[in-house]
């Protein structure tokens, strides 16, 4: 038996981030790509575009720096406030399962 639980941060009743979006920023700091990032979390680019504007007017900050396409080529790089955002959710959600994880050992005895 295991225990499982989902957190996320919601902004006036509108999702802002969960375990989607988070996956999603961590593989465009990856791949320094939305379309490559999209594809490993499988979503459309469409989607995976809509879910990081969504973050960024939710949040009233960029998160995603993005470079058009072109003769060197397009990208996109999270910004510092990505980076620091993510690493406190990162550190979020751990503390969170943590607490669970101990609290459903001590309820269940297991």
């Amino acid at each position: 038996m295991e225990i499982r639980s989902k957190i996320w941060i919601e902004v006036n009743g509108q999702p802002v981030f969960g375990n989607g979006r988070q996956d999603l920023l961590h593989a465009i700091d990856e791949h320094g790509s939305i379309n490559r990032a999209a594809k490993e979390v499988q979503l459309s680019y469409r989607k995976a575009l809509s879910y990081i504007q969504a973050m960024e007017e939710r949040l009233g900050t960029a998160l995603v720096e993005r470079k058009t396409g072109g003769k060197d080529g397009g990208g996109a790089r999270l910004t510092d406030r990505a980076r620091d955002f993510l690493k406190k959710y990162d550190e979020l959600e751990e503390g969170v399962n943590e607490f669970v994880d101990r609290k459903f050992r001590k309820t269940f005895k297991k």
